[in-house]
């Protein structure tokens, strides 16, 4: 049997022939099959598969059992079991019964499963090599079968512009501007090059489309609905309609494309593709790369999809919350119970503030109320649960690294005080004080809900007896107010005694903190 039977472009095929020798199925040497009959089935991109008729079967088989697979090729596959020793292979072997018309030369004969351990001696036969063709060009057959293990869009696009290499398309670089869904990320650009075969990936925020160099760019045309861009680069004296393109003719350039990629959702995203090619681009190549355009944009919004939503669930849960719910736990009740310190920082005065400042100058003080308190939280392994109206409810559970969760609260609610008295003292001043209450213990961490619509926070005592402690702080004028728990991180606190909070079933012994000085955790 020589040469391969399916070349490269020849599209999918399956090609069954005899065996001109005596075939031995072994399995640790007990032979399991001997035929002078069998078959060899060659298919598009598969080892080659033996066959062997159903007579020529030396080992016991098992009934058919329900495990059926389907082939648009072969058929309905029926699976038995190898009984051999006592030993039982669960589906060991397979055969088509009823065998599509293409694949009629196996009906009714027996293959083995590759993990049955078995052994083929072939008798002094030869195979012909695995047929590894492309079934429609190296792009398209990789974009149908290949590009889907692609785990990173950076992954996806390197590799898009090595099989464009090898489909003979002379792209220099190419890049992706995908726009994205984020509160400080307007998209996503990424940018393949080929001589360094790397990607740069860039970030820009939301300036971006006030930016000269992104409204004078053809990433601004495209992306705006005025359809696509081709130029040719190498043509002397010509103006360029895009300062892009004269960088890009400076580097060697001689060919330049930016076409859409659009979503399922109407968005508009760019693709650019630069040739160095003498002759540029050819219209073959162009057709191709359009033709593919679509499947390239459905690839990039999936990547799109999955980043949009960890950073949409990071943004409005915290980043351990929503890699817990994009983990699986999206069910009411799915969770852990845990040892966590729970902070509950409050804005002091907020009702007068709003009326002094007006709505506009009160949010903007409140943003910075929330920015501040979160950057300190997770700067000390907290999360922020939720904004609840003018206060923040945040958690520090406890780590596997020995550090104390009720230690870094503290810590954290010391610092929260201290930035919040150097607003006062900044020009203009931003008047901005807190209540905080700080409780230690065992609460579950996890969803409650309605069956449609789901809350990941946590649930227990310390919950409640941190805001309670925070509410108690006002009226007593301290602005950290702690559970005894977390109380002994610090030396210098002040005991309050055994208090009766709101709800809170039994007293509850506390202690009032100075933020005058930071502690070492």
């Amino acid at each position: 049997m020589e040469g391969s039977r399916f070349g490269a472009n020849a599209g999918y095929g399956l090609d069954i022939k005899p065996i001109d020798a005596t075939v031995k199925v072994l399995r640790d040497g007990v032979v399991l099959a001997q035929s002078a009959r069998a078959k060899v089935m060659y298919e598009t991109r598969l080892e080659p598969q033996i066959y062997i008729p159903r007579d020529d079967i030396l080992v016991a088989l098992s009934d058919q059992n329900e495990l059926k697979t389907f082939c648009p090729f072969k058929g309905t596959a029926r699976y038995r079991d190898i009984l051999i020793d006592g030993e039982i292979i669960p589906n060991g072997v397979w055969s088509y019964d009823d065998a599509m018309p293409e694949s009629r030369a196996i009906n009714g004969h027996i293959g083995f499963m590759p993990n049955a351990g078995v052994e083929v001696d072939f008798g002094g036969a030869e195979l012909e090599p695995v047929a590894d063709g492309n079934i429609t060009g190296p792009l398209v057959d990789w974009l149908m079968r290949g590009a889907a293990f692609e785990t990173t869009p950076q992954d996806f696009i390197g590799a898009l512009g090595r099989k464009m290499e090898e489909s003979g398309i002379a792209v220099k670089r190419m890049s992706a501007m995908i726009w994205s869904l984020h509160p400080m990320i307007a998209g996503r650009h990424y940018i393949w090059t080929r001589d360094a075969d790397e990607i740069v990936t860039y970030t820009p925020s939301y300036d971006l489309h006030e930016h000269p160099a992104y409204t004078n760019s053809p990433l601004y045309h495209v992306s705006q609905g005025l359809g696509g861009v081709r130029q040719k680069l190498d043509v002397p004296g010509l103006d360029m309609k895009f300062p892009i393109m004269d960088e890009l003719r400076a580097e060697g350039a001689t060919d330049y494309v930016a076409m859409p990629l659009i979503f399922s959702n109407g968005q508009i995203n760019v693709l650019t593709l630069t040739s160095d090619h003498p002759k540029g681009f050819t219209t073959a190549n162009l057709g191709l790369i359009f033709e593919v355009s679509s499947v390239i944009s459905r690839f990039f919004e999936v990547f799109t999809q999955k980043e949009n939503a960890q950073s949409l669930l990071e943004t409005y849960v915290g980043a351990r919350t929503g890699a817990r719910v994009l983990g699986g736990e999206i069910r009411r009740g799915d969770g852990d119970d845990i040892d966590a310190a729970i902070m509950f920082c409050d804005l002091r005065d907020s009702t007068r503030m709003e009326e002094e400042l007006g709505r506009a100058a009160y949010i903007d003080l409140l943003n910075t109320f929330f920015e501040t308190t979160s950057a300190i939280v997770e700067a000390h392994g907290g999360e922020v649960l939720k904004f609840i109206g003018d206060a923040v409810l945040a958690v520090f559970p406890d780590t596997e690294d020995g550090a104390d969760a009720g230690a870094e609260a503290l810590q954290a609610a010391r610092e929260i005080v201290q930035q919040l008295e150097a607003l006062r003292d900044e020009d203009p001043p931003r008047c901005c004080d807190c209540s905080i209450g700080i409780s230690y213990g065992r609460v579950t961490y996890g969803n409650v809900g309605s069956r449609e619509r789901l809350d990941f926070t946590v649930i227990g005592r310390p919950a409640n007896v941190a805001a309670r402690l925070g509410d108690f702080g006002k009226k007593v004028g301290h602005r950290i107010v702690v559970s005894d728990e977390v109380a002994r991180h610090d030396l210098d606190r002040k005991p309050l005694g055994d208090i009766t909070l709101r709800n809170v079933k039994e007293p509850v012994s506390c202690f009032a903190v100075s933020a005058d000085k930071l502690a070492d955790c």
